[in-house]
């Protein structure tokens, strides 16, 4: 299963797949703050890219809490025996019902930063997962919106990335980002 949608300056893709066969610039991990690997998405990558990817995360600085990346940001490194580039590590939120617009905010925050640093190694093309939708809890549905909405902000200015991928392992992830890519108002300059 397969769909697009053009924006401004870029296309989204929608596939029902496993992110570690992409063949794009950049593949994003649904990273934890330690960078170290873990279960679900961030697990699958870090197998499947081999032992460099974990030697590369070491190297990255660690603050006073043991964060390699705080949450609603991002690290970028190699991506060792994946088909991509790079390795962006993204940091989404733990949902919380008491603080869903708080959570909502990080999980907008950590797409764009996500797609400036693909920009700034000069990325065409990344492949998303559904970030914060396993573990962290994220309502599938809430989080398709505030992703996809992300991206399509982004595309309507020029950048390197043009195609935005978003990689659905469940036949209903990938209907719940299908259901939201079509209901997603183009912005008026489009």
């Amino acid at each position: 299963m397969s769909e697009s949608r053009d924006f401004a300056h870029g296309r989204v893709e929608l596939v029902q797949g496993d992110l570690v066969e992409q063949q794009v610039d950049a593949i994003v991990n649904a990273a934890n703050s330690s960078l170290l690997g873990g279960g679900g998405v961030d697990g699958a990558i870090h197998r499947a890219a081999g032992g460099t990817l974990l030697a590369e995360c070491q190297q990255l600085p660690v603050d006073g809490q043991g964060r390699r990346c705080p949450t609603g940001e991002c690290r970028v490194t190699g991506a060792g025996n994946l088909q991509a580039r790079y390795v962006i590590h993204a940091v989404g939120p733990v949902y919380n019902h008491g603080s869903a617009e708080q959570s909502a905010a990080l999980l907008r925050q950590v797409h764009l930063n996500v797609l400036q640093a693909a920009a700034q190694h000069d990325c065409q093309s990344v492949a998303f997962p559904a970030i914060s939708t396993g573990a962290y809890r994220f309502p599938i549905d809430e989080a398709a919106a505030i992703a996809l909405t992300a991206v399509r902000d982004y595309l309507a200015l020029p950048s390197s990335v043009t195609l935005v991928r978003f990689v659905l392992f469940s036949a209903d992830r990938y209907q719940a980002f299908a259901q939201a890519l079509s209901a997603i108002p183009a912005l008026e300059l489009e």
